[in-house]
């Protein structure tokens, strides 16, 4: 079965009823929690092998699958689900299609007025830290050298925790309303997306700058005069 690009609305549903038979209950994840485990694969400072990470989706070992056709159900479906997460990260908050958008559970009024309690992106962040962790040295150091990522990660830690942390660490935690959290959502796309641009540079190599060689004092001057270097250019130099 060929991996598809992206998920259509029937994959989807097929991906989270597998999820929901075979990996929740082994504490492994659900669609939601996939999504955000995928998007930190995605954007990670090292690349992550499918025979690295598939074992995590399950809760920590692959189960066994009723025939081969069944496998290769399930492997495809998730290679279409990182094909997908792997296009999103290429958009930022204002052009990214439907069809890309963040798999995570919503109210369907989104701007009715829920209680603070209903932990909306929880299941995402928690994922996205999961997959984090599979690289955590390397996160760590991006963490260290980028503020402003270490500003994205305590971003996802308000979905996943559902605190914001006071700047003194001996004063309590506040809790974070139902708003804060639609408003960080609203912005993953767009916070993907920087670490995704971060990725892409750290990892592309970097042309060397080729110095000419100086002259010694007593070489011929490279500009052609018959002059020894010290007593020409490089005596304009000095």
């Amino acid at each position: 079965m060929k991996a598809p690009s992206y998920l259509d609305d029937a994959q989807i549903e097929r991906l989270a009823e597998l999820l929901e038979q075979r990996a929740v209950p082994f504490k492994g994840f659900n669609l939601e929690a996939l999504d955000g485990f995928l998007s930190a694969l995605v954007v990670s400072p090292d690349v992550i092998a499918p025979a690295e990470w598939h074992p995590a989706v399950w809760g920590g070992t692959t189960p066994r699958w009723g025939d081969a056709a069944e496998q290769a159900e399930v492997e495809a479906l998730l290679a279409g689900h990182w094909n997908m997460v792997s296009q999103r990260v290429r958009h930022g908050d204002d052009d990214l299609p439907d069809h890309l958008a963040p798999l995570l559970w919503l109210p369907e009024e989104t701007e009715a007025e829920h209680p603070d309690e209903l932990d909306v992106g929880r299941d995402w962040a928690v994922g996205f830290f999961s997959g984090a962790q599979l690289r955590e040295m390397q996160w760590d150091q991006w963490l260290d050298d980028n503020g402003w990522i270490e500003e994205i990660f305590s971003l996802f830690d308000q979905l996943a925790s559902g605190e914001v942390l006071a700047e003194d660490p001996t004063a309590p935690a506040t809790p974070i309303s139902y708003r804060e959290r639609l408003e960080i959502i609203a912005s993953l796309p767009g916070m993907l997306a920087d670490l995704n641009h971060h990725r892409v540079d750290a990892l592309t190599p970097r042309e060397p700058i080729r110095r000419e060689a100086t002259p010694g004092p007593n070489d011929p001057c490279p500009c052609g005069s018959g002059k020894k270097y010290k007593k020409c250019c490089g005596a304009a130099a000095a």
